[in-house]
């Protein structure tokens, strides 16, 4: 049967039934004792949905999400696994309001096995070596390179979707193009993000907010996880928007200490002139940037020392209240600003919780810098020091369990290293805390050379989920990085920049 015919019966249905209906509505209007309006309204089709909710699609077939948005369908488009295939398919698909299946080596038993449970008396075959039963006359999707496909799929229009209310979905270019294409047909909004979590956008964050939504792909983590940050996107925004630190948002720090000037650019000035400074530091990195570029502060408050203190642990704690100037000032700029602690033979979570009511603060994050964690016994300043994974992990839960049990938006946790030695077992350090973007910061020094095998040496093995950091260093460095050196020259480009 064409589709022609199908869309023919289809009409021819719809018109008895509108006849049934006004037959029925007249009958009720004329017996029942409230006159007009006394009948109610028959409610539309809802896809029922029981909160944020993730569709795997986890073979890229597109089975899952044609089985959980179409009870049946008249017709299905069925690609081959060739990319060219696929966007031929999605056009087909989104313009006949069908779902899209992909035949993959694994998938043609569960493929099959859907289009028998679609009912579908129309199958569109498209490549695969099949016979190409596709309408010649629909133009495949146009779109300049894959990792901008779903895109280019959720942005068609859909003329022939189908009158069930649907909420709205997220994908990303990970998700699949039969995905997308079914989510469309369907005649869902397929929200695109650069990044599988809804707080990457002030838009995303509206959107699961004000309803059920769907996310289509692995990528998403499965529903209990897209659920539990569909949760924490209640906790509001970060400067530059979104309530993820990054990807939504680039950094440029100046690094330094409150009190001590010759630790860094930020203390040599007083803090309006230094977040003035870093506002201007910024600007030049905002032209090369597709994300917004804010201003930070790097801010030393624990500084490692050669000599034992009254506390005995080599490093010198700075007072709360001379802290909060630079915050503030930084927070009135727009701007973010970070925690760095240098613990000498003390330990990273006791000297944090002396700043946990800055840390409460919605734009205020941690860096741990294990250059100056000494072991007992160990000289003062006379070695690089270092830090095991499981202190690295303490301090992060206890960091994440402050940001979630305040309500807070995702904080940044920053660890320094510029020697493999400095964490000995990274490999075990966890970066699961949803309310922590993880964030390894480079800090080698030297001419490009040096600076760039650093770089690349840190980067060896590096979970995938650390976000990279660079510090260009004022004295040191031979030359300093230029900002275009520092995003064009620099790869991975660092979303975390800070000057000393």
């Amino acid at each position: 049967m064409s589709a022609s015919t199908n869309r023919a019966r289809r009409k021819v249905i719809g018109a008895v039934g509108l006849a049934v209906v006004l037959a029925s509505s007249l009958a009720l209007t004329a017996c029942g004792e409230g006159g007009i309006g006394a009948a109610s309204s028959p409610q539309p089709d809802k896809l029922e949905t029981h909160g944020a909710e993730a569709i795997d699609d986890a073979d890229g077939s597109g089975v899952e999400v044609s089985r959980r948005l179409f009870d049946a369908a008249d017709t299905a488009v069925v690609s081959g696994p060739k990319r060219e295939d696929q966007l031929k398919a999605a056009a087909l698909a989104v313009d006949k309001g069908a779902p899209m299946l992909v035949r993959y080596p694994a998938t043609g038993d569960a493929v099959s096995a859907e289009l028998e449970r679609l009912g579908a008396d129309e199958v569109i075959e498209v490549g695969a070596g099949a016979q190409d039963t596709a309408d010649d006359a629909t133009e495949a999707v146009q779109s300049d390179a894959p990792e901008q496909d779903v895109a280019a799929i959720a942005a068609l229009d859909a003329p022939n979707k189908g009158e069930r209310e649907l909420p709205p979905m997220l994908a990303t270019a990970e998700t699949s193009r039969a995905a997308a294409a079914t989510a469309r047909a369907a005649g869902a909004d397929v929200e695109v993000v650069a990044y599988p979590d809804p707080r990457v956008t002030s838009e995303s964050m509206r959107t699961v907010s004000d309803q059920d939504t769907l996310a289509l792909g692995l990528q998403w983590g499965g529903t209990d996880a897209f659920a539990h940050r569909v949760e924490l996107a209640g906790n509001g925004e970060l400067p530059g928007g979104g309530g993820l630190v990054f990807p939504g948002r680039r950094m440029i720090a100046l690094y330094g200490h409150s009190f001590a000037p010759e630790l860094g650019v930020m203390g040599e000035q007083p803090p309006q002139e230094a977040a003035a400074m870093a506002k201007d530091y910024a600007s030049k990195y905002q032209p090369l940037a597709g994300e917004p570029v804010i201003p930070a502060f790097e801010i030393i408050v624990t500084v490692a020392s050669n000599s034992p203190g009254e506390d005995g642990d080599y490093s010198n704690e700075a007072p709360v209240e001379s802290v909060v100037p630079y915050i503030d000032a930084i927070t009135e700029a727009g701007g973010y600003a970070v925690l760095d602690l240098q613990p000498g033979q003390g330990d990273f979570l006791h000297q944090v919780q002396m700043y946990e009511e800055l840390l409460k603060r919605p734009n205020v994050g941690l860096a741990l810098d294990a250059e100056w964690k000494l072991n007992p016994g160990a000289a003062p300043l006379s070695r690089v020091g270092s830090a095991t994974a499981e202190e690295i992990n303490v301090v992060a839960d206890w960091l994440a369990d402050l940001t979630r049990d305040n309500n807070l938006p995702q904080k940044a946790f920053v660890l320094h290293q510029f020697q493999v030695q400095m964490f000995p077992d990274r490999q075990n350090i966890r970066t699961d805390r949803d309310e922590l973007a993880y964030v390894l910061h480079a800090d080698g020094h030297g001419d490009p050379g040096q600076k760039f095998d650093t770089w690349n040496v840190l980067r060896e093995g590096l979970n995938p989920r650390f976000f990279m950091a660079w510090k260009n260093f004022l004295d040191e460095d031979t030359p300093t990085f230029s900002p275009e050196q520092t995003f064009n020259d620099v790869q991975p480009r660092p979303w975390f920049v800070s000057y000393q």
